[in-house]
């Protein structure tokens, strides 16, 4: 019974709602405004059709090779005529198509109609689709469809190129679209020029000049010195005494009267002061002059030329915006005599930047056979402090010819890493040389003027990172005496490779420096004794045998999240 209600009820809810919907009109035929007139302006950028295809395909002939003449097979050529065509048996080229990437394109269909008397060649021009889904349905950029060849950066159009490519988005379009003249002009000229990596150094007259060997061994002096280009060369110059005080080339004028330009393109000028005089003499002997400020210009005295330049060498200092700031030179001068047809001359340059300490490197990490073991000093409470010339950090005795340990006194060599040296020299003793100043002498010699008191571990080890510094240890082997002379200087460094098998790095571990003495008898008067003098470095390599290292096996370690059985526990 109240199934039969429910059912009663939902019927009459249906009939209600029909009763109060509206009545249905009938149908009325929709009509649309007119159109205007279709303009450019009026129809959206994403409507208009693409420009002309940029290759007509019906001039294109990839078999057309010989200049104004008819290619064999090839029913393309327009040299061709109906007389060739007859003698060809096919068409190398059946199909000529344009840009392979557009979803549609036009194709060249190229055949040969044998049954034809004579036989002529039929032409076909249709639209071909690309079945492709990854196709380029319109284009209207030239260059897009091309990988032209980009711009290579020089040192004309780096800044142009800076401009339009320096930036997070850039624009392929030319720089004169849209670009007004006149304030190009102006930038241009409020433009600031700095120095780069290679450019010439510029001077008032032309640029500094750097001689150097062209072609054969004579010098040229057409080679400009580059900016941050650290060169040195050696070449040859003929000479003659009669004509030495008029050849420029020897004269040390000729290297530094001319100023050198701050920056490029400038008003700005830099002296380059004479830095220091070195005199040598025929036997070859040098002579540093106190006075570098007097110029000695070359000079015809009883058949010799004195005072021609035998070496130059520049050094510029400059700042890291690329301004120069200081020019020096250094000058070797010489003698020739009138049998001399020659001389060999050494030119050089270097740069350093300024408010900065350069460090010179032996390798990076590890040391580099051949390069100059690194060494230095430590104050108290600072970092290692290391001698500007690499070269002179870390020295020993170096052999003279004449074998004179009094003459030798201050030659010194470097002491380069993996090469074992020995060096030496003699001493004469007579009974007129004293026992402690004697001592005092020789140990000057055999250790320098300053014997440095670390060593670099690494050949890139930091002034600052004192830990990565070996100190050295010093040994002395001596006779129980009441005047001991030391005759010998003994450096040892022991070395190891650091680092992974395949490449190896060599750090050096340890440093022990030997002195030996021996007893000074005194000599009877008129006596002389020689002893020998010796200084010597030793490198040993103190690595462990390289051993296979197994890595372990994984373990499983599941771990399951402490809610991982929620919500049943």
């Amino acid at each position: 019974m109240a199934a039969a209600l429910g059912f009663g009820a939902f019927i009459l809810l249906l009939l209600l709602l029909l009763l109060l919907q509206p009545p249905l009109r009938a149908a009325e035929p929709s009509v649309e405004p007119a159109a205007p007139p279709e303009t450019s302006a009026a129809v959206p950028a994403r409507t208009r059709r693409g420009p002309a295809p940029v290759t007509d395909v019906a001039k294109l002939c990839v078999c057309d090779l010989l200049v104004a003449q008819c290619d064999v097979n090839c029913c393309c050529d327009p040299d061709c005529s109906a007389a060739d065509f007859s003698l060809f048996t096919t068409c190398s080229v059946p199909v000529v198509t344009g840009d392979s990437r557009l979803c549609s394109q036009k194709a060249a269909i190229y055949s040969l109609d044998v049954e034809a008397n004579p036989p002529e060649r039929v032409f076909k021009l249709i639209d071909q689709v690309n079945p492709s889904i990854f196709c380029i349905h319109a284009t209207n950029y030239e260059q897009a469809l091309t990988f032209s060849s980009p711009e290579m950066p020089t040192s004309e159009n780096f800044d142009q190129l800076l401009k339009q490519f320096g930036s997070a988005t850039f624009s392929a379009e030319p720089e004169s679209w849209g670009m007004n003249t006149d304030d190009q002009n102006l930038s241009d000229a409020n433009e600031t020029y700095r120095y780069q990596y290679g450019v010439p150094i510029q001077t008032v007259d032309a640029f500094l000049r750097l001689p150097s060997p062209v072609v054969s061994s004579w010098c040229s002096d057409e080679n400009p010195a580059g900016f941050l280009v650290n060169q040195a060369t050696k070449c040859i110059r003929s000479v003659s005494v009669e004509k030495c005080d008029n050849i420029q080339a020897l004269n040390m004028l000729f290297y530094i009267n001319s100023s050198i330009l701050a920056v490029p393109k400038s008003s700005q000028m830099v002296n380059i002061t004479v830095q220091s005089i070195v005199v040598q003499s025929l036997n070859g002997m040098r002579t540093l002059l106190n006075d570098s400020d007097i110029f000695r210009l070359p000079m015809i005295l009883d058949e010799l030329c004195i005072n021609i330049v035998l070496g130059v060498s520049y050094h510029i200092t400059y700042t890291d915006a690329g301004e120069i700031i200081e020019a020096a030179a250094a000058f070797v001068l010489g003698a020739i005599n009138k049998e001399a047809l020659s001389i060999e001359q050494s030119f050089e340059i270097s740069f350093t930047q300024v408010n900065t300490t350069p460090v010179p490197l032996s390798g990076n990490p590890g040391y580099v056979v051949g390069l100059p073991v690194r060494a230095g000093f430590r104050p108290q409470g600072s970092g290692i402090i290391q001698n500007t010339n690499k070269y002179g950090q870390l020295t020993i005795l170096q052999s003279t010819s004449t074998q004179d340990c009094l003459a030798a006194q201050g030659a010194r060599a470097p002491v380069l890493f993996g090469y074992n040296m020995i060096s030496g020299c003699k001493l004469r003793i007579t009974a007129a040389l004293k026992c402690q100043p004697l001592a005092q002498a020789l140990l000057d010699l055999l250790k320098g003027q300053g014997f440095p008191e670390y060593v670099a571990s690494f050949g890139n080890s930091q002034a600052q990172d004192v830990l990565d510094w070996v100190p050295i240890t010093h040994l002395h082997i001596s006779e129980q005496s009441s005047c001991q002379i030391p005759v010998s200087l003994e450096i040892e460094v022991k070395w190891a490779k650091y680092g992974s098998l395949v490449n190896p790095q060599a750090r050096i571990v340890n440093v022990t420096a030997t002195i030996t003495t021996t007893t000074l008898k005194q000599l009877p008067s008129g006596r002389e004794r020689t002893i020998p003098i010796t200084s010597s470095v030793v490198f040993t390599d103190v690595s462990s045998p390289a051993e296979p290292g197994y890595k372990a096996w994984p373990t499983i370690n599941a771990k399951l999240p402490f809610d991982f059985f929620f919500p049943f526990v």
